[in-house]
């Protein structure tokens, strides 16, 4: 009994991140402005996948912020994502697309990866698979539930720096 108790553990901690939570189906975004994340503007730089990152956040205007992400391996783009969160039906919403170094979008062309806000506590906003954690005016990380090939998903940390 203990083995399976392990194993159900062990598969729920490898398929879910400690620092991430996931909205249930059915249950709806709480209320929330753009506000909440106005501390992301910059210019942030960090590690993840073998390389550099870049996250580039504008200030929050029109009820959104937007970004745009770069990962470079051995001194070259490896890929670029560009995206925002905005305010929607009364709370927020975290979208983004990837593109190859030459622009060619990863999803089709309507479709974009879509985040739905769960709640913020004194440093941490909740996306459903992402959180923002503030760790200080010059210091942000980036949880995310990245899928793997055989269908379960890994938690990843984005540290950034200003």
């Amino acid at each position: 009994m203990r083995v399976l108790l392990f194993l159900l553990v062990l598969n729920f901690v490898s398929t879910y991140g400690q620092n991430t939570l996931q909205l249930p189906e059915g249950q709806e975004s709480t209320e929330a402005k753009i506000t909440l994340v106005s501390w992301m503007e910059g210019h942030w730089k960090g590690t993840a996948f073998g390389g550099t990152t870049e996250e580039i956040w504008s200030p929050a205007s029109g009820g959104s912020m937007m970004f745009v992400f770069r990962h470079m391996l051995d001194d070259k783009v490896n890929f670029y994502e560009v995206g925002h969160i905005r305010e929607l039906n009364n709370s927020l919403i975290f979208e983004l697309k990837h593109f190859d170094t030459n622009l060619h979008g990863w999803e089709e062309k309507d479709e974009v990866q879509q985040f739905r806000f769960i709640k913020a506590d004194s440093n941490r906003v909740y996306f459903d698979g992402f959180t923002f954690e503030n760790v200080s005016p010059e210091e942000m990380n980036i949880y995310g539930l990245i899928g793997n090939d055989d269908g379960t998903k890994s938690e990843i940390v984005f540290n950034y720096k200003k």
